[in-house]
């Protein structure tokens, strides 16, 4: 029979037991309980919304983040609301385009990665080849200065204008067209609206998301643009947020397994994507041509 001291030490080890047992309890009902960190992502029209919420939030959500997409119909927004701190990270643009955009509107945005992009295209609903074309045809292209110059570089390269030799090509304008045999007429417009020109001129250099978008097939294009990795989108968030733990988690999940096989499933538009270089560096795949931002 236990003696009055060792039942006082089993009552007293029983009622500790019992509530570390329910002290346990309490912190994983707590854990559980625990609200997700909001993310909020802002994307332009097309397929990089669908890429956000099909390869790259089922990976946040896993480490405790709710994310939403947020839409947008123009590329100057998304990186004032990002700026502003409306949004946590956006994807839409490239590397040129944050540069320039951030200096001239004073914004501290950085990038975080690149992603599997689709690219321009000179597109036609009149022509069938560029031979096609006529004198004093109309072409489309965007009309920031970034994407405009890139258009007309594309141009320049398939022999269709020559732009002046003491130039930035990277800084093109129709001002720095040195010659234009067949007297192209280039409009510019919004990049939003390039798909609608198709119907009423003979070209238009749209960017990739808008084409998608529009339900325009990338192998349709009369021509396709190959990226630099300077010209590939990238994940881009507020400078100060460089070393917070959601924008480690991105990177994670944009470099993991799962990215990849939503990336390689030919289901997906995304498949058919340019990929960057430290993607091809790390699965060893081939980077894809197709018709970002």
């Amino acid at each position: 029979m236990p003696t009055t001291s060792h039942a006082a030490w089993w009552r007293r080890s029983t009622a500790l037991t019992t509530l570390l047992l329910l002290l346990g309890a309490a912190v994983t009902a707590l854990a559980a309980a625990e609200p997700a960190i909001e993310l909020v992502i802002g994307v332009c029209p097309g397929p990089y919304g669908d890429l956000i919420k099909k390869a790259i939030a089922p990976g946040l959500e896993a480490k405790g983040f709710h994310v939403e997409v947020k839409e947008f119909s123009d590329y100057v927004q998304p990186d004032i609301a990002l700026g502003n701190g409306g949004l946590s990270a956006n994807l839409f643009q490239h590397q040129r385009y944050l540069g320039k955009f951030s200096a001239d509107h004073a914004l501290q945005l950085s990038p975080v990665i690149t992603v599997p992009t689709a690219s321009l295209g000179i597109y036609s609903h009149k022509v069938h080849s560029l031979e096609e074309l006529k004198q004093g045809d109309v072409v489309t292209l965007a009309s920031d200065p970034t994407n405009l110059a890139r258009a007309l570089r594309l141009f320049a390269l398939h022999k269709l204008i020559t732009l002046k030799a003491d130039i930035d090509p990277t800084k093109a304008s129709e001002r720095d067209i040195a010659e234009n045999p067949k007297g192209l007429v280039f409009h510019p417009i919004e990049a939003a609206q390039l798909p609608r020109s198709l119907d009423s001129v003979a070209l238009s250099a749209v960017n990739g998301n808008y084409a998608i978008a529009a339900g325009i097939s990338l192998s349709s294009a009369l021509i396709t643009e190959q990226l630099s990795e300077d010209l590939k989108n990238l994940i881009a968030v507020r400078t100060s947020d460089l070393g917070t733990p959601f924008v480690a988690a991105l990177r994670q999940v944009v470099e993991s397994q799962a990215f990849h096989d939503a990336i390689e499933d030919p289901a997906q538009p995304f498949h058919a994507f340019q990929r960057p270089d430290w993607y091809t560096a790390k699965w060893g795949q081939p980077g894809h041509d197709a018709g970002g931002k």
